[in-house]
């Protein structure tokens, strides 16, 4: 009986689920190469202030807003599939971003790569809610998907450690990642025409009750922006650590714990979430927004009570574990909260409302982190804590309080 049990638990991995999560393992080992060095790249190499790093991260999440938004609404058209792949195929584009020592041509390269990547990243979404026949698997599925992508990212921090530990140029590190992009987008190329998902009673429910949700939908996209106001690159960190500790290499060991307590969590969480939306909001308001507050405010404590580069870590830690929550309730909810036509465009929503956060968050990172790196992580705890209010407010409200979602 167990047996049998487990091995229909397993059938969502199918070719398209194993096709799309390898992809993403792939495409994270080598554009989150390029931004666990580019930082450095900037204001170590070229000598530039960290405004100007601040300055690039804002110019490559905010640009990617607008094509997150267009990729949301141009898969419908299009079809996903061939959105993905074109978009896939254009992120090497800030594989040769340190080729160049003019800090603006960098600085385009490394945002034309990372808007393609904003543009493919809705479609590659609605393929793997697609890829899911069981709704009720759906979790488990952005679970997986974040486990293998920050799995990609943990090898990339590897290889950047042991890149610049045999003396390999960061121009050399950067271009060797034109390979595993490539092999990402072969395993975009590999899937099959979708054959969409079978949902639940409760999935047509809610989908029958669209209206009733536009509160908690709006709600979510508020606090994904909020959140995204937070959403610093990690690059800010990986700075941190690298200066206390007067070593690169500490630096990428910082990036390498922020990627692997991500993937942890991604992984495990879905089974301890079930089947109630409810729980999920809770979950991502409280472990998620609120948890990425505790991790700046343990980053701030590090400078401001000099605790050193153990108490950074600890803070790096639990900013990964915060990911990895976000990670893997944002896509869920939004795939429970639209129907089959509308969640390419809840998708893309999603990623524009992040990615427009993130632009302000690295404009303003980059100025209060020249002034005082505390500054900086404080800021980062108050407006996640205020993300997470205001999602735990949202659930509470009464349009959101149907039976049939405190399951």
């Amino acid at each position: 009986m167990s047996e049998r049990v487990s091995t229909r638990s397993s059938t969502w991995r199918s070719r398209n689920v194993w096709s799309i999560a390898l992809s993403a393992s792939f495409a994270d080992l080598g554009y989150q190469s390029v931004i666990g060095v580019f930082p450095l790249f900037v204001v170590v190499i070229l000598h530039k202030p960290v405004w100007v790093f601040g300055l690039s991260s804002a110019l490559s999440y905010g640009g990617g807003a607008f094509f997150a938004w267009l990729g949301g609404r141009l898969g419908n058209k299009v079809g996903h599939r061939r959105l993905a792949i074109i978009g896939n195929l254009m992120i090497p584009l800030l594989s040769f971003s340190a080729l160049s020592t003019n800090i603006a041509v960098a600085i385009g390269l490394f945002a034309g790569g990372w808007w393609a990547r904003n543009l493919r990243s809705p479609s590659r979404r609605v393929m793997l809610v697609d890829a899911v026949q069981d709704k009720d698997k759906i979790p488990a599925a952005f679970g997986f998907l974040h486990a293998l992508d920050v799995g990609g990212g943990i090898l990339a921090a590897v290889y950047i450690l042991v890149g610049l530990s045999i003396h390999i140029s960061i121009a050399k590190l950067f271009i060797f990642t034109v390979i595993p992009l490539l092999v990402s987008s072969l395993f975009l190329i590999r899937t099959h025409s979708s054959i969409g998902y079978k949902r639940s009673s409760s999935q047509t429910e809610l989908n029958k009750t669209q209206t009733i949700f536009k509160a908690p939908t709006k709600g979510l996209l508020v606090a994904a922006t909020l959140y995204g106001f937070t959403y610093y690159s990690i690059g800010f960190p990986i700075l941190s650590v690298a200066q206390k500790s007067h070593s690169l290499r500490f630096g990428i060991v910082a990036f390498l714990i922020f990627q692997a307590t991500s993937s942890l969590v991604g992984l495990i969480l879905p089974r301890f979430v079930g089947a109630s939306l409810i729980k999920k909001f809770k979950t991502l308001a409280l472990f998620g927004y609120i948890g990425a507050g505790v991790g700046g405010v343990i980053l701030a404590m590090a400078y401001f009570a000099s605790l050193g580069v153990l108490a950074m870590i600890v803070g790096i830690g639990i900013l990964g574990s915060s990911l990895g929550v976000v990670e893997t309730l944002e896509p869920t909810l939004i795939s429970m909260l639209k129907n089959s036509q509308t969640v390419g465009r809840g998708f893309g929503s999603l990623s524009a409302a992040r990615s427009l956060g993130v632009f302000i968050a690295n404009v303003v990172m980059g100025i209060l982190y020249g002034l005082n790196p505390s500054l900086s992580y404080t800021y980062v705890a108050v407006v996640a804590t205020i993300a997470g209010t205001i999602l735990l407010k949202t659930v509470s409200e009464k349009a959101f309080s149907s039976s049939n979602l405190n399951s």
